[in-house]
């Protein structure tokens, strides 16, 4: 544990990149195999399940500072991470443990069997036992939260520099269904295995967004255009009579999505296919309020089966016949999805191809765009034609032009302390609309929250309002004279009978601070209804 605490602090002690892959790289060429294997889990967002609930961790964590519980509440929403702030309250001993990191994820494992007044014991002896950083790796991974500011391609690469194995089948390797608690290191990265290639995806391309003028990627006839569709990034593999369907999240989610079960038979083995998961009800695709009806059900029934069915959109071909073609250029995998398609029997299977759309210029592609919302789609994906499929977030050859975003000017109603460097700052904001109740008067309905949007001075104007127009404190959140006007964007929007405004807004965020507007010129739930499609 003293090792890998010592890494988490050199990681948060800097920004810059370089420092942080030395860091891990060095961690990795001295760490032993069974850490080294837990680290990369942790890092890749394969953490075991939290074995003891927030409440009994704040109660137990103050019963050591012996602090007022307010003040320990006031504490935690200004540090604005709870693992930190135990970390920071509990009293610091001279007492040190020399257990592992594996022995200590293999003691939280098993402490969910344990009774409260076990767990509390257990917790209390290693709180005291550790020094600040090594209680705050500790308490993090008893919360199952582990947000650090790395992303998994700068471990995967520091990986790869300590081993000397490439980074892209590093990446590939890890992508797979492995457990920390039982694979060895040599398993899981040093040895080749033909049995852990069946279900295994290969590492998600990303795109970036267009900046500036989208004329300025060249020739328009060097590109190829397809919409870009709200929904959940997949990958279906079907190999040896098998499907298996991962989310872009690394999630394997194939038993969330049984009707993609009748893919078996009709697409061949030896098939990846990159596409999205979408609600597609009537012959429309849905909104993705609309799938998360479908989202983390533990259980598929046939009335969730009929009432929400989904479709996958496929938009490119990373293995054929058993072989990675993910080198050959995008306009031959496209070729090759579209000999695919024309195989299957139209309406036999819940699988579409995305229409790849050849332009001759930009104002072509600026048109295009402006028929998204009509299409249900997010705007388009702009990909060179003789590009080919990498890994990870790249520039140059893959671009995302997303449609400008839904507006509407909103009155500022609740406000909360923001995290990491603004957890001394309000920045999280409730906004409401105008609605007539039944008594025919105007009142204000919340119905977004959004954090990002202004800049730091910004914020911090806000803020200092905020402190002077308060009017009630509901715990960290504060009620605020309903004065202030923001323009808020979204990318779409539905109905919703589980919000109080009957409306659900997809990424809502500020656009602006509506300096010139007064409340009763804020819109209203009428207003933001009609702007549904």
């Amino acid at each position: 544990m003293k090792n890998f605490a010592n890494l988490i602090k050199a990681l948060d002690a800097t920004n810059k990149t370089n420092v942080k892959v030395d860091a891990l790289t060095e961690y990795f060429r001295h760490a032993s195999d069974e850490d080294k294997v837990w680290t990369i889990a942790i890092l890749s967002h394969r953490r075991p399940p939290r074995p003891v609930n927030t409440t009994l961790l704040r109660i137990w964590a103050n019963e050591l500072a012996n602090i007022p519980m307010w003040l320990f509440e006031e504490s935690y929403h200004i540090v604005g991470d709870l693992a930190e702030t135990i970390a920071l309250i509990v009293p610091t001993t001279r007492e040190h443990s020399d257990k592992s990191l594996t022995e200590y994820l293999r003691e939280i494992i098993a402490l969910r069997k344990k009774s409260d007044e076990e767990k509390r014991a257990y917790l209390h002896e290693n709180w005291l036992a550790l020094n600040f950083y090594e209680r705050l790796v500790f308490t993090k991974l008893i919360t199952g939260s582990f947000r650090i500011g790395l992303s998994q391609k700068l471990m995967t690469r520091a990986l790869s520099k300590a081993v000397s194995v490439d980074e892209d089948l590093i990446a590939h390797k890890l992508m797979g269904d492995w457990n920390p608690n039982t694979v060895s290191f040599r398993e899981l990265i040093l040895e080749e295995k033909s049995s852990d290639y069946l279900s295994k995806p290969y590492p998600f391309y990303l795109a970036y967004a267009i900046e500036g003028n989208v004329a300025d990627l060249g020739d328009a006839k060097d590109w190829s255009i397809e919409h870009k569709w709200d929904g959940i990034r997949s990958q279906t593999i079907i190999r040896d009579g098998e499907i298996f369907v991962w989310s872009r999240g690394e999630e394997l989610v194939t038993d969330k999505y049984p009707e993609f079960q009748n893919f078996i038979g009709v697409i061949p083995d030896g098939t990846v296919i990159d596409g999205e998961i979408l609600p597609y009800k009537d012959d429309t695709i849905g909104s993705f309020n609309d799938l998360q009806t479908r989202i983390g059900r533990k259980n598929v029934s046939a009335s969730v089966l009929k009432n929400n069915p989904v479709i996958i959109k496929a938009y490119d071909l990373l293995e054929w016949k058993g072989e990675d073609i993910r080198t050959r250029t995008y306009a031959e995998r496209r070729h090759l999805l579209e000999v695919l398609f024309a195989d299957i029997p139209t309406g036999t299977i819940p699988l579409h191809l995305s229409e790849r759309i050849c332009l001759n210029s930009w104002e072509d592609v600026v048109a295009e765009r402006e028929r998204s919302r009509d299409l249900h789609s997010e705007g388009l994906m702009i990909k060179r034609n003789d590009s080919i499929y990498q890994v990870g977030r790249k520039k140059g050859d893959w671009w995302k032009w997303k449609i400008e975003p839904l507006a509407i000017d909103a009155v500022l109603t609740y406000a909360m302390r923001g995290h990491g460097r603004r957890s001394n700052l309000f920045t999280d904001y409730t906004f409401a609309l105008w609605q007539q109740n039944e008594n025919g008067e105007r009142e204000l309905v919340t119905f977004a929250k959004a954090y990002s949007g202004l800049t730091d001075a910004e914020f911090r104007q806000v803020d200092n309002w905020i402190q002077r127009n308060t009017l009630e404190r509901f715990g960290p959140v504060r009620s605020v004279t309903p004065e202030l006007v923001f323009e808020i964007g979204f990318e779409g929007i539905s109905l919703s009978k589980r919000h109080k405004s009957g409306v659900a807004t997809r990424f809502p965020r500020i656009l602006r601070w509506r300096h010139d507007k007064k409340i009763n010129e804020a819109n209203s739930i009428d207003d933001l209804k009609a702007l549904i499609c």
